[in-house]
């Protein structure tokens, strides 16, 4: 992005909660109110009142973008005129539920999409989301709730927000609005009470939320890194910060728990600042020679890794070990990710299986073995 394109773009500002009722919403339409008040001109592009009565009196007054109605298998739904916000290219829109899913037939799949659209033309973006949708966080937001969260985004883009504020209510505060019938109504607040809405996973998804706010405000109050530089030929210089710098490796075979070790590897290179790849090693240049649903889950993956930012390479080798390595050394990996595999087929402690060579062999390395999390009991 050049400068001139840095400067054209619009801000983001994301509300970030643990939990529906937190009063994300409310609190970006409260701060909308007062800019509108100080004369700013403010648009709601999309918002989802959810039948409560506190936050739409809290909308009252500002003006909205006409939602765009879309026939889906017989049923009209409603979602963001993207197109209109462009058109109206107010100085502020504000847009609800950023991991949101559009119905097919919209401008963009996933409403996140419209949002970097509305940067890009220089409008600034208020939205609001919770921390169980940001991808690398699945794995562990599954574990605690029994939940898999299927709205998810990529981490890179809240890493797009110039400013994350963390709305928050203690679990207690928020299960009392939800016994009211201040969140949901009561069928639907009682459903919620059986099965998200536990105390404990309400705390935990609040320290989830706590810890990545506190993150984001460390990145940004910390000096931009230096882009990453292409692998140096041998007696070439490397700055100290160069070489110092985290790289993270990620390997990638056919199995499901690939798609964990992905978002594991994503969310430690984010909190270390560093360089991540996944790379998979075939005995060809290509995936051709392998079965049909073999070549779909490694491609799968592939996708999901470059999805969320991250480098890949397919390594032709008929040595899995000797590739990785190779790779790691030439590229300065220092942390290189693994998938425990499944139990039936974890070999002896000193097998001469992928894992215990490669422990034995990158000496130079540190080798995490990851095992997918079991759900909190």
């Amino acid at each position: 992005m050049t400068h001139e394109e840095r400067t054209r773009r619009g801000r983001l500002k994301v509300f970030l909660g643990y939990a529906a009722g937190v009063g994300k919403t409310f609190r970006m339409l409260e701060e909308a109110q007062e800019l509108g008040r100080q004369g700013g001109d403010v648009v709601i592009g999309y918002f989802e009142p959810h039948g409560r009565a506190d936050t739409i009196a809290e909308a009252a007054g500002l003006e909205a973008v006409p939602r765009r109605k879309i026939e889906y298998r017989g049923v009209m739904f409603e979602e963001m005129d993207a197109d209109g916000a462009l058109a109206r290219k107010a100085a502020v829109c504000l847009v609800d539920e950023l991991a949101h899913t559009n119905v097919p037939g919209s401008r963009n799949a996933k409403r996140w999409e419209d949002v970097l659209e509305l940067l890009q033309a220089g409008i600034h973006v208020w939205t609001t989301m919770n921390v169980q949708h940001i991808e690398s966080l699945n794995d562990q937001v599954r574990q605690i709730t029994g939940v898999s969260v299927r709205e998810t985004l990529p981490d890179w883009v809240i890493q797009q927000a110039d400013e994350v504020v963390m709305v928050d209510a203690t679990p207690m505060a928020l299960l009392n609005r939800l016994r009211r019938g201040v969140v949901y109504p009561s069928e639907k607040a009682r459903r919620a009470l059986e099965n998200f809405f536990k105390e404990s996973s309400l705390v935990a998804l609040r320290e989830l939320a706590l810890r990545q706010t506190a993150h984001e405000v460390e990145v940004r109050h910390q000096a931009p890194l230096r882009p990453a530089r292409e692998p140096q030929t041998p007696g070439s210089a490397l700055t100290r910060a160069e070489t110092e710098r985290e790289r993270v490796l990620i390997y990638i075979t056919a199995e499901p728990s690939s798609a964990m070790l992905i978002r594991r590897g994503r969310r430690i290179a984010d909190f270390l600042r560093a360089d991540c790849f996944a790379v998979h090693v075939s005995g060809r240049a290509d995936l051709t020679h392998l079965g049909a649903q073999q070549r779909r889950a490694i491609e799968q993956y592939l996708n999901f890794a470059r999805n969320l930012h991250i480098e890949t390479r397919l390594l032709e080798a008929d040595d899995p070990v000797h590739a990785l390595l190779d790779f790691a050394r030439r590229n300065r990996i220092t942390q290189l990710y693994l998938a425990r595999p499944r139990r039936r087929t974890w070999p002896g402690l000193f097998g001469r299986d992928l894992i215990s060579r490669i422990v034995r062999t990158g000496r130079d390395l540190r080798v995490a073995i990851v095992a997918e999390r079991r759900r909190r009991q």
